[in-house]
């Protein structure tokens, strides 16, 4: 059973979950060399090794928790909350917890046994980012929750305790600090200069151009002026949107290939890359915040959080993000030029 509690000093939640405690034995890495497609529960073909499918792109007629698919959403096996635990507030002297309500999913990436993003078809990408926000559709319809964090895992590292691609959402009962203190510095500014922080960064990111790693019609992916850590990347759409779920076709199309560019360029800069991906978004069920503004956030894992920084909340990054950004501007792209055959293709409205 899992809790959530109150730090009484900062306003911070922490999931207390004895679960995740039992991961390591069932969901473990199996290296390349022993056999990893036979024992992956992520594969296709090894439907019945997860729980039962909550949502799945797959061709017409094949049935759920069947092979025929190429995105497939499933409950966490191990599920730090979970959507059946009712958010009752309760006090014990100045400590307050509540069961661990929310909702835990796991988004498989590809059907083949496959490592990142950044190995597949720009079409299958866009199929992930299709999911992400029918799943984002979907949960808000629960009143209870009021924050859909959609990460990514990639590598040891980074968290991930198995290799085949794959990206998680974690909905929580209520906003996480670090999201809300986005929020309220945003507020902050655009009831001090009346216009959008990130707006603003981003125009002055496309005017300076020394931290842009990409530029399209739709999105910008740069190097944060005050980035926490070495090739730290922000995907930021032009267009201001606070809500991640509101992103159109078009849109789709191109974060696609931006996501998908970037990673390949952090692959050839950095071996065996391993990183941890964030989507920002603004919080469902509450307060309409509309001068926020979503984003991606991608954090290569090349240094250790030590002393200091847990100690201080302040970073020391020893790569400066204006160095970074020229690396990866000038990095030729090392990622296949790949065609995804034999799947049908999901329309969307």
């Amino acid at each position: 059973m899992s809790e959530w509690r109150k730090d009484p000093i900062v306003d911070r939640w922490v999931i207390i979950s004895t679960e995740r405690g039992k991961r390591p034995f069932d969901y473990r890495e199996f290296p390349e060399e022993q056999g990893s497609v036979q024992h992956c529960p992520l594969c296709e073909g090894n439907e019945k090794q997860t729980p039962p499918e909550i949502l799945s792109y797959r061709a017409p007629g094949t049935e759920k928790d069947m092979p025929g698919w190429w995105v497939r959403v499933v409950p966490n096996k191990f599920p730090a909350v979970r959507t059946e635990n009712a958010p009752e507030l309760q006090r014990r002297g100045v400590y307050e917890h509540m069961n661990g309500t929310g909702a835990h999913e796991v988004i498989i990436e590809a059907g083949q046994h496959t490592h990142g993003l950044e190995t597949q078809t720009k079409k299958q990408v866009e199929e992930v980012i299709w999911i992400w926000r029918d799943r984002s559709l979907d949960l808000r319809k629960d009143k209870r929750l009021k924050y859909i964090q959609i990460f990514k895992n990639t590598g040891s590292t980074a968290g991930a305790s198995l290799q085949h691609t794959h990206s998680q959402l974690i909905a929580t009962p209520m906003v996480p600090v670090e999201v809300r203190q986005e929020i309220e510095g945003s507020r902050d500014y655009n009831i001090k200069n009346g216009t959008c922080v990130i707006c603003d960064v981003l125009n002055q990111e496309i005017f300076e151009e020394e931290r842009l790693v990409a530029r399209g019609t739709h999105f910008v992916a740069f190097s944060p002026f005050a980035s926490r850590f070495p090739f730290e990347t922000w995907i930021v759409p032009k267009e201001h949107q606070h809500d991640f779920v509101s992103i159109r076709e078009e849109q789709v199309h191109e974060l696609a290939s931006v996501l998908r560019s970037v990673l390949c360029k952090l692959a050839a800069i950095i071996k065996n890359l391993q990183y941890n991906l964030v989507l920002h978004t603004a919080p469902v069920n509450t307060e309409d915040e509309r001068h926020y503004h979503w984003h991606i956030e991608i954090f290569p894992r090349l240094t250790n959080i030590a002393g200091f920084e847990l100690g201080t909340g302040y970073y020391i990054n020893p790569t400066p993000p204006e160095m970074a950004a020229k690396m990866l501007r000038e990095t030729q792209e090392t990622c296949l030029n790949l065609e995804r055959k034999g799947t049908e293709v999901r329309q969307y409205v």
